[in-house]
C-alpha cells in the first residue's frame, strides 16, 4: 500500500510538471511578444500569466500609445499596430497602421496572435511567492506556481512588472533613484527643480489649524541630486466616454471621504483666480482621443490621478502588500473623478463637463469598467553587465548589439509631494527631457553571466532610473520581447548561455522580421513590406469601425 502511495505521488508530481523549451512569465506586451517570436522560432513554448488578461498596460488602459518617434517603431511591435489598422479598416482611410486601439481590441489582437504562432497560454498561473524558482548552478531548472504546477524550460524569460522571476533567481537588481554620482547621471537623484506636474499658483500646505493638508507628506525633499528609494506615481489610465447609450457615471470608491481632496479643493478654486476662468477636464487629466468616442485619461497638472509617494513598498511588497497597494490606488482615483464629478466645491463648468463622461459599458465588463491592470510605470530593474544610462540616450546613442530603438523623452513621473521652505505644497521628481532616437542594446536583457546565464528580461531590464524613463514605453516592451524570444531560440540550438549568443545573427533575424535599427520612416517601410507578406491578403476576420456611430 505504501508503495501505491509512493507510486501515485510520483506520478501526480510528473502530471504536474510540465517541459517546455521557452518558459515566459506575465502576459504584459513584453511577454506577449517574446512568446509569439519564441514559438515562431520553433520553439516550444508557455506563457503563463499571474492574472487573467493578456496585454499589460496596452490592454489594460493606454490606449493613447506613446510611441515618440513612429519611425522607429519596427518589427513584432510594428506589427502589432499593422493588425490592429486592419481590424479597424484604416485602409478606408488610406492608412495601415492603428496606434490608439481599445483596450478590448487590443487583447483581442494579442490572444490571436498568441494562438497562431502555437503558443500554451496558462492563465491564473502566479509564482509561488517565496521559493517558485528552482536553480542548478547558473541556471535556472524549474519554476513552480501557486496551484502547484512546475515548469521546467531551457530559458525563462521574466516579463512582469514587478520581477519577481527575476528577484526568486538572485539576480542583481535594483529599485528607486541613484544619485548624480552613481553614473554621471545630470538628471538622476533627487530634482532641485520641478517644473512639469507642478502646482502654478503657492498653495499653503498646512489649513487654518496648521494641520498639514491630506496627500501632502510630511518628510523632507531630500538633497538634489541623491539617491533615494522613491518611486516614480502609479495610476491607472482609465477609459472613458461621453457617449450616452455606452457611458456609466463614475463610482464611488468604498470608505469615499470628500476631505481627502481638500487640496485639490483649494487647488481648482486658486487656478480658478490665476487663470480667470475655471480649469476644464482637459487640464486636470489629460485626454487622448481613441476609438469610438472614447478617452484615455491620464495624469496632469499638480493635483491629478497620480497617486504621488503611496507606492514606495510597491516594488519589494508581499502578493497581499501589493494588492493593498492596488486597491489603495483604485479608490484613490475614483474618488478623483468623484469628487470633481459631484463635490459642490467643484466650479460649475468643470462638473457638468466631468459628469458628461464616465466609464463605457463595454470595456473590462470583468472588473467593473475600470481598468484591469494597474499602471506600474517602475519597479525593480536588473543590474546586469551593462546598465543603459543617461548617456545611451543622449550622447552615445548607437550600440554594436543594438536590437531595436527609442525615441521618448525621458519621462519620469513625481515621486513625492512636499512642504516647500516658504510653507507651501510641491511635487517633486518629474522629468521630461526629448531625446533623439536611440539604439536599444541585446546586453540590456540578461543578467550578469556569473549570476543566471538561461533568463531574459524584457520589463525590468539593465538601466538607470533616468533611462529606464524613457525606454519604458509599451512599444519598446515589444520590441524587447520580440529580440528575446528569436535569443531564446539561438541560445538552445546553438547550446550557449544567453550571454554568448550570437548577436549579429540576432540582428539579422531581426531585421527579416521588420526591426529598425535606424531612425527614418524608409526603414519602418522595409519593415512594414515584410509585415505586409506576413498577412497578404489582409484578413477581414471581425473588422471594427472605428466609429460605431459613424458606420450605423
Amino acid at each position: 500500500m505504501r508503495m501505491f502511495l509512493v507510486l501515485l505521488l510520483a506520478a501526480a508530481s510528473a502530471a504536474a510538471q510540465q517541459q517546455y523549451d521557452l518558459v515566459v512569465y506575465g502576459g504584459t506586451a513584453a511577454g506577449f511578444a517574446t512568446a509569439v517570436s519564441g514559438a515562431r522560432q520553433g520553439l516550444k513554448t508557455a506563457l503563463l500569466e499571474p492574472r487573467n488578461h493578456i496585454g499589460g498596460m496596452i490592454s489594460g488602459g493606454l490606449s493613447g500609445t506613446d510611441v515618440g518617434r513612429r519611425e522607429v517603431i519596427g518589427g513584432l511591435s510594428l506589427e502589432f499596430y499593422y493588425r490592429a489598422g486592419q481590424r479597424y479598416q484604416m485602409d478606408r482611410h488610406l492608412q495601415e497602421l492603428s496606434w490608439m486601439p481599445e483596450p478590448g481590441v487590443a487583447e483581442s489582437l494579442m490572444r490571436e496572435m498568441l494562438k497562431e504562432a502555437g503558443v500554451t497560454l496558462l492563465e491564473h498561473h502566479r509564482l509561488r511567492e517565496k521559493d517558485g524558482v528552482k536553480r542548478e548552478g547558473s541556471r535556472v531548472t524549474e519554476i513552480v506556481t501557486e496551484n502547484g504546477a512546475r515548469f521546467r524550460a531551457k530559458v525563462f524569460a521574466d516579463a512582469t512588472y514587478e520581477g519577481d522571476l527575476m528577484a526568486q533567481s538572485k539576480v542583481t537588481y535594483t529599485y528607486g533613484r541613484e544619485g548624480i554620482s552613481q553614473y554621471g547621471e545630470s538628471l538622476a537623484g533627487v530634482r532641485a527643480v520641478t517644473e512639469s506636474h507642478q502646482f502654478a499658483v503657492d498653495i499653503p500646505a498646512r489649513d487654518e489649524q496648521g494641520k498639514l493638508l491630506p496627500e501632502v507628506s510630511a518628510e523632507p525633499r531630500g538633497e538634489p541630486g541623491t539617491a533615494d528609494k522613491r518611486i516614480q506615481a502609479y495610476n491607472f489610465r482609465v477609459i472613458a466616454t461621453n457617449v450616452p447609450e455606452n457611458r456609466l457615471p463614475w463610482p464611488k470608491p468604498d470608505g469615499y471621504d470628500p476631505k481627502r481632496y481638500e487640496l485639490l479643493a483649494r487647488y481648482l478654486t486658486a487656478m480658478t483666480k490665476y487663470m480667470g476662468r475655471p480649469v476644464n477636464f482637459n487640464e486636470v487629466g489629460l485626454f487622448r482621443i481613441i476609438p469610438n468616442g472614447k478617452l484615455d485619461l491620464n495624469n496632469r497638472g499638480g493635483f491629478s490621478t497620480d497617486y504621488i509617494g503611496k507606492n514606495y513598498g510597491y516594488p519589494e511588497g508581499t502578493y497581499a502588500e501589493r494588492a493593498k497597494i492596488w486597491k489603495e490606488h483604485e479608490d484613490y482615483q475614483k474618488g478623483f473623478y468623484y469628487f470633481l464629478a459631484n463635490d459642490p466645491r467643484v466650479p460649475k463648468e468643470l462638473q457638468d463637463e466631468v459628469r458628461s463622461y464616465g466609464l463605457p459599458k463595454d470595456e473590462f465588463q470583468d472588473t467593473g469598467h475600470w481598468p484591469n491592470q494597474l499602471y506600474v510605470r517602475e519597479a525593480r530593474r536588473m543590474v546586469g553587465e551593462f546598465v543603459s544610462t543617461q548617456k545611451d540616450l543622449q550622447t552615445e546613442r548607437t550600440k554594436p548589439d543594438a536590437i531595436g530603438m527609442g525615441s521618448y523623452n525621458s519621462d519620469s513621473h513625481n515621486l513625492q509631494r512636499f512642504v516647500n521652505a516658504k510653507g507651501f505644497v510641491e511635487n517633486e521628481g518629474d522629468v521630461q527631457v526629448p531625446v533623439q532616437p536611440y539604439q536599444i542594446p541585446y546586453r540590456v536583457l540578461v543578467p550578469k553571466k556569473s549570476e543566471v546565464t538561461n533568463l531574459l528580461v524584457p520589463v525590468c531590464f539593465s538601466a538607470s532610473h533616468i533611462a529606464y524613463s524613457s525606454m519604458r514605453m509599451e512599444p519598446q516592451y515589444m520590441i524587447l520581447g520580440h529580440a528575446a524570444g528569436i535569443a531564446a531560440a539561438l541560445a538552445i540550438r546553438g547550446g550557449s548561455t544567453l550571454q554568448d549568443i550570437n548577436v549579429p545573427e540576432l540582428q539579422k533575424k531581426l531585421k527579416d522580421e521588420g526591426a529598425v535599427f535606424e531612425a527614418g520612416i524608409e526603414f519602418q517601410n522595409q519593415g512594414l513590406a515584410t509585415i505586409r507578406k506576413r498577412y497578404a491578403p489582409a484578413p477581414r476576420k471581425g473588422p471594427v469601425p472605428w466609429d460605431r456611430r459613424a458606420a450605423k
